[in-house]
């Protein structure tokens, strides 16, 4: 009997990512929080994570729940790439204690990966306070205001009283 060819389970057969479903999202929580006690009981033997501050953001579990992206972030900033070697280096030990923690047939397989939303957000907030994006949108709030006929409207000038 010939082996028919079937694509991977863990391959997406569409080049579009399917939105997470409930379970990769309620298993990624969990995976999390159990992930977030054991760094922070800091029972780690590696040099680059002993005695350092380390916040899980978010977990992303695949749909077949045998990957799992961990994000991260140091606390208190800093370079999270001697972080994350030592992640590497102690996805056994992580593993283990979440076998130990998490119920579920498998646990999936670690990846670690910085977290670069909290930089993100700060690269847009300087943006939105820049002198330029301001003056542009005050401008535009000008415009409209003339455009419209607003003005009297906001400022009671129209003389409806209701009567």
């Amino acid at each position: 009997m010939a082996r028919e060819n079937k694509p991977h389970a863990g391959i997406a057969r569409t080049s579009r990512a399917k939105p997470a479903g409930q379970r990769s999202l309620r298993v990624g929580e969990e995976i999390r929080h159990a992930l977030a006690g054991v760094i922070e009981r800091g029972e780690f033997r590696d040099p680059d994570l002993a005695d350092r501050g380390i916040t899980v953001t978010e977990v992303r579990v695949s749909p077949d729940l045998r990957n799992a992206t961990v994000f991260i972030t140091p606390l208190g900033g800093g370079d999270p790439a001697s972080v994350l070697a030592g992640l590497k280096r102690a996805k056994a030990f992580l593993r283990h204690e979440l076998a130990r923690l998490v119920q579920l047939r498998q646990v999936p397989d670690l990846w670690f990966q910085a977290d670069d939303s909290f930089d993100e957000a700060s690269r847009i907030e300087r943006l939105l306070r820049s002198p330029e994006v301001r003056r542009d949108v005050e401008g535009r709030i000008g415009a409209r205001g003339d455009d419209h006929g607003d003005d009297d409207i906001d400022s009671g000038e129209a003389g409806d009283d209701g009567a």
